[in-house]
C-alpha cells in the first residue's frame, strides 16, 4: 500500500481510530492489506472480515503477531494493536482503494484497465499484464481477484511508482460491476463477451448483458472502451460507450482493429495471424485453445492503445506457459495428455473446451472428456447440460466421462445420441472416475478435464496428470 498516515487511514475508511501506545494520528503505515490473518506480513494492515464461518476479529492477534501493525475491526478487540472502528470491514476495504488509487492518479502517471466478461478474464487479466509489465510497474490480481474483497486487495498493492493496474471485475449480482469499477473510474474497459455464466443470478443473458456493459458505463470519459466485435451483445454496448464521450477500439476474427485469421491449434499451443490496425505479426502461443486467441486480442488491444509495440507485446505473449492454474494446464506426457481446465465452467467455456479438445488429437490419437456440472445457471441448467451432451456426441468425443449428480444430464443426452456402448460413462464422484481412468487411458489419449470450481474436478485433473507424467 502507498504510504499514509493512521489519521489519513481513518479518514479514508470514516473510521474512529484507537491508538495503540507509541502510535500517534501521524504515525505513517505503508505495509500490505489484507483479510487473512496468515498472510499478514510486518507492517502490514489487518482487515477483520466477519465471515459465514469464521470471524475475523477472532485473528486480530495471530495478525499482529505476524507484524500487523493496524487492525481496521467492526468492534473493538482487546489487542495491543492500533484499531480503527468502522460500520462494515468490505466497505472500509472498498473505501480505502478508492483513496489510494486516487492519491496515485493524482500523481498522473497510472493507468487503470477494468477487464470483464462471462468467461475469460482471468486469462486476460494475466496476458495483458504480461505485456504491460515489459513497459513499467504493474499490478493485477492475483488468482481470480475480482470481487468485493479481491479487487479492493488488488487496488491496494500499487504504489506510487505504479505505472499499470489491471482490474478485473466478476458479477454474481446487478450492480456489482459498477461498484467495484467505480472505485476506480478506469481509462481503459475491456469486454470479453456475453454468455450464459451465471445466468441463473441475472435472470437470463439480457441481464448478463446489462451487469457487463456497466464496465462500459464506470470508464471515465475520454476514455477507451475494448470490445469483442464478434459478440452481438458486447458490440451492442457501443452507444453506451458514445454516451459517456468513450472511444471504442474492436478486436475480433473479422472486421476490427486487432484481429486474428488462420488459427491453428494442437496440443503444443496456439497459433494465428494478426493484424494490430493495419500490421501484420505472427502470435505463437503457448497456451492451448482456440479461444485463447480472443483472449490475447483483448489484451493486445489495450496494450497497444496504452502504447506498447505490436511486436513487443507480441514477443510478450509468446512467454506465457499457461493461462492459469487450472485453465487449459497441460499436465501428464506426450503419452498421455492432460487438459485441466476444471477451475470454472460455463456452457460458452465448456463447448470451447471441448472443440478445443476435438482440435487437438492426431491420428491414432483419441478423445477423452471428464465432465462435471456448470453452477450457477438456476433454471437453465437442465438445458445447458443437455447441449453439452450433445455438443460432445457430434464433436465425435470418443469417451465421455460424466462426473456428480448434477452433470448426470450430460452423460444421458450422451446416451440418447447414441453412445451407450461403452462411450459415455457415469460416476458419482471423482474417486469412481479415477478407478476408471487409471485403467481405461492408453497411450495417445488427449484427456479434457471440465468442471466447474464446486464440482472439484481440478483436484481430479491434477491426480491424473501426476499418474501419468
Amino acid at each position: 500500500m502507498i504510504s499514509l498516515t493512521l489519521a489519513q487511514i481513518a479518514d479514508a475508511v470514516r473510521g474512529e481510530l484507537r491508538l495503540a501506545a507509541g502510535d500517534t494520528a501521524e504515525t505513517v503505515v505503508s505495509g500490505a492489506v489484507d483479510t487473512d490473518s496468515r498472510l499478514i506480513e510486518p507492517g502490514g494492515v489487518f482487515v477483520a472480515k466477519p465471515g459465514e464461518v469464521t470471524d475475523g476479529h477472532e485473528f486480530v492477534d495471530a495478525a499482529v503477531q505476524r507484524g500487523a501493525v493496524l487492525a481496521i475491526v467492526e468492534r473493538p478487540v482487546s489487542s495491543a494493536v492500533t484499531q480503527i472502528v468502522v460500520g462494515d470491514a468490505v466497505q472500509s476495504l472498498a473505501d480505502l482503494a478508492r483513496d489510494a488509487v486516487a492519491r496515485v492518479r493524482a500523481g498522473g502517471a497510472l493507468q487503470v484497465v477494468g477487464i470483464t466478461g462471462s468467461n475469460g478474464k482471468t486469462t486476460t487479466k494475466n496476458l495483458l499484464a504480461r505485456i504491460l509489465e515489459g513497459e513499467g510497474e504493474t499490478v493485477a490480481p492475483r488468482a481470480s481477484f475480482n470481487n468485493d474483497v479481491g479487487a479492493p486487495l488488488t487496488m491496494l498493492r500499487v504504489t506510487e511508482t505504479t505505472r499499470f493496474l489491471v482490474s478485473e471485475f466478476g458479477a454474481s449480482a446487478p450492480g456489482a460491476i459498477a461498484r467495484l469499477a467505480g472505485l476506480v473510474t478506469p481509462d481503459i474497459g475491456v469486454v470479453l463477451m456475453v454468455g450464459m455464466a451465471h445466468a441463473g443470478g441475472f435472470g437470463g443473458i439480457e441481464g448478463t448483458f446489462r451487469a457487463k456493459s456497466e464496465l462500459v458505463q464506470a470508464v471515465r470519459p475520454g476514455g477507451l472502451a475494448v470490445l469483442n466485435a464478434d459478440d452481438p451483445r458486447v458490440a451492442a454496448m457501443a452507444p453506451l460507450a458514445a454516451e459517456r464521450d468513450v472511444a471504442v477500439r474492436w478486436f475480433g476474427r473479422g472486421d476490427a482493429d486487432v484481429r486474428a485469421t488462420d488459427v491453428e491449434v494442437s496440443v503444443h499451443g496456439t497459433r494465428a495471424e494478426i493484424v494490430v490496425d493495419g500490421r501484420a505479426l505472427t502470435l505463437r502461443l503457448q497456451v492451448i485453445g482456440e479461444h485463447h486467441v480472443m483472449n490475447a486480442l483483448a489484451a493486445l488491444a489495450a496494450a497497444t492503445a496504452l502504447g506498447v509495440d505490436p511486436a513487443d507485446a507480441v514477443a510478450r505473449l509468446e512467454t506465457v506457459e499457461i493461462a492459469e492454474r487450472w485453465r487449459m494446464q497441460p499436465l501428464g506426457s506426450d503419452r498421455v495428455r492432460i487438459l485441466n481446465d476444471a477451475y470454472n465452467a460455463s456452457p460458452d467455456s465448456m463447448a470451447a473446451a471441448l472443440r478445443t479438445l476435438a482440435q487437438i488429437v492426431g491420428p491414432g490419437e483419441r478423445t477423452v472428456a471428464v465432465l462435471g456440472a456448470m453452477s450457477e445457471l438456476g433454471e437453465y441448467a437442465d438445458d445447458e447440460h443437455d447441449r453439452i451432451g450433445l455438443l460432445a456426441v457430434r464433436l465425435n468425443i470418443q469417451r465421455i466421462v460424466v462426473i456428480g449428480a448434477e452433470a448426470r444430464r450430460m452423460y444421458l443426452e450422451a446416451i440418447a445420441q447414441g453412445s451407450w456402448d461403452g462411450e459415455a460413462v457415469f460416476f458419482p464422484d471423482a474417486d469412481a472416475a479415477y478407478d476408471y481412468l487409471v485403467r481405461e487411458l492408453r497411450e495417445g489419449d488427449r484427456v479434457l478435464v471440465k468442471s466447474s470450481n464446486s464440482a472439484g474436478l481440478r483436484f481430479l485433473g491434477d491426480r491424473l496428470g501426476e499418474f501419468f507424467s
